[in-house]
């Protein structure tokens, strides 16, 4: 697989993420990949790479299904909902407080 440096890939190449801020999703195998070396890891000096898909192959995503959308919106309704007050929050409920922030708290509102 042919590899570039950090931006010296040939025009008419994207990562995942670019394509997807253009609305577009990669279609078919990578066909090229950048290369740097990033020292705000874990590992500096280790190269990083990202795979590159044409972007004249890629196309906008399948619309989802009723099933799918409904599938995900009791999904995220899930994870909303506090197990110790059984309130639907507007956030998501920390995984590592296991509860919303006031049964967290240990104040709970009056019933």
């Amino acid at each position: 697989m042919p590899t570039y440096l950090w931006r010296m890939a040939p025009e008419g190449l994207a990562t995942r993420d670019q394509l997807v801020a253009k609305g577009l999703r990669p279609r078919g195998p990578a066909v090229a990949q950048v290369m740097w070396f990033s020292n705000k890891t874990t590992t500096p000096g280790v190269p990083r790479f990202a795979r590159l898909y044409p972007i004249d192959r890629a196309t906008p995503p399948k619309p989802r299904s009723a099933g799918q959308l409904a599938s995900l919106a009791a999904a995220m309704r899930a994870r909303r909902t506090c197990p110790e007050c059984g309130e639907v929050k507007p956030y998501c409920i920390s995984t590592a407080l296991k509860a919303c922030a006031p049964c967290a708290d240990g104040f709970t509102a009056a019933a």
